[in-house]
């Protein structure tokens, strides 16, 4: 119904006004219902369950399934239009299955007009193979398939494969990825798109608070010279010692001897690394710290795959405890080893993707724990 009146001025003003009640209550529909969508991969459903809970909204639908020759197939169940897409999927279990899972939904939700897609990836898949390394990686000493006959000079010729799945993702259709805890800094430099890389150290400190009596007796340790970073921070922050490991190789793959640099006696040792895969570089650690004189040890990782022997290898350690985060599933691991125990990161990928999707900083993140 057009208004009418016979005073113009007035007939603004009731236009002002009608259009100000229907401004106010699209307003309240986009409170109730905003514009994002989150979706889950298969590899970490219950993170994203926690995530979405944590915002208030529901998981977005979406079917995956496989074909008889295993060709990987996700179906949408609800439209994306205009939508800020969010689809949370780690790089853990069958890797190369759930990145190739993560490319088409975030490749099936561009051509569907989403607005924007983020991939959220709390453990990168291949973040180890970042460089040439004449070294062969962190856990070379580990696999026994390459320490047969494995001549170093190949290592010229080495895939930089976390450049590769960089590529990928940015191809795909991704505007966005939000990860944890890489494991080289530089790998954000592989992306023409933002990345956001959270820590777990808020949450680390806060567990070391809360769960060691005794932390202002303790000593941070690393298990290897390039995590010394990451453990002086932490030290800092807690104001107690550091120490770091140095590993000697006489040979390839075989750890010669482990050089304690810093004093652990009579303290309690915190070994702090960003992932542990077969634990056999932890394992020594503790050994070693043992030998030191440390009273206790304890292992917190960010990303713990465990795989191989890494739980009989945890069980028959001398560890008090040993602590990840979900960034990784590790209920299975938990029954397995009652040594494992779990940080809960999940409010902390749920505060950076409301940031996200509101504007806002997320550098709050890096040093403190949202509530």
């Amino acid at each position: 119904m057009p208004v009418r009146s016979a005073n113009p001025i007035r007939a603004r003003s009731l236009i002002r006004d009608n259009l100000e009640k229907q401004a106010g209550t699209l307003n309240l529909i986009h409170s109730r219902m905003p514009n994002i969508k989150v979706f889950s991969g298969t590899s970490h459903p219950d993170l994203a369950q926690r995530i979405v809970d944590r915002l208030g909204i529901d998981l977005g639908k979406v079917v995956t399934k496989k074909f008889s020759n295993l060709e990987t197939c996700v179906e949408i169940g609800e439209s994306v239009r205009g939508e800020d897409v969010y689809i949370v999927q780690s790089g853990s279990g069958e890797i190369n299955d759930n990145l190739m899972e993560l490319l088409i939904m975030i490749n099936a939700c561009k051509i569907a007009s989403a607005s924007r897609v983020t991939a959220v990836i709390p453990c990168f898949p291949y973040a180890r193979q970042d460089k040439k390394d004449k070294a062969g990686g962190e856990d070379k000493e580990e696999n026994k398939l390459a320490k047969k006959n494995y001549d170093w000079k190949f290592r010229s010729r080495a895939p930089i494969s976390a450049k590769l799945v960089a590529n990928m993702l940015s191809v795909a259709g991704a505007d966005h990825i939000i990860t944890m805890d890489l494991h080289a800094s530089q790998i954000q430099g592989f992306f023409d798109i933002p990345v956001d890389n959270l820590y777990a150290e808020p949450a680390v400190l806060k567990w070391i608070k809360e769960n060691i009596p005794e932390w202002k007796n303790s000593i941070i340790v690393s298990p290897d010279a390039g995590g010394a970073k990451r453990v002086t921070s932490i030290a800092d922050r807690l104001n107690v010692e550091f120490a770091l490991i140095h590993k000697e190789r006489k040979k390839a793959n075989e750890v010669a001897s482990m050089v304690l640099v810093g004093d652990v006696k009579d303290k309690i040792a915190i070994l702090v690394d960003d992932m542990a895969d077969t634990c056999g570089t932890i394992v020594h650690a503790a050994d070693r710290l043992v030998e030191a004189g440390a009273t206790k040890v304890y292992a917190i990782l960010t990303h713990g795959i465990f795989s191989g022997p890494a739980i009989s290898r945890i069980n028959n350690a001398c560890f008090e405890a040993v602590v990840v985060t979900n960034t990784i599933p590790q209920d299975g691991h938990m029954r397995d080893c009652p040594k494992i125990q779990c940080i809960d990161v999940s409010m902390m990928f749920a505060e950076a993707v409301r940031r996200t999707h509101n504007g806002e900083s997320v550098s709050y993140l890096f040093s403190n724990v949202p509530y």
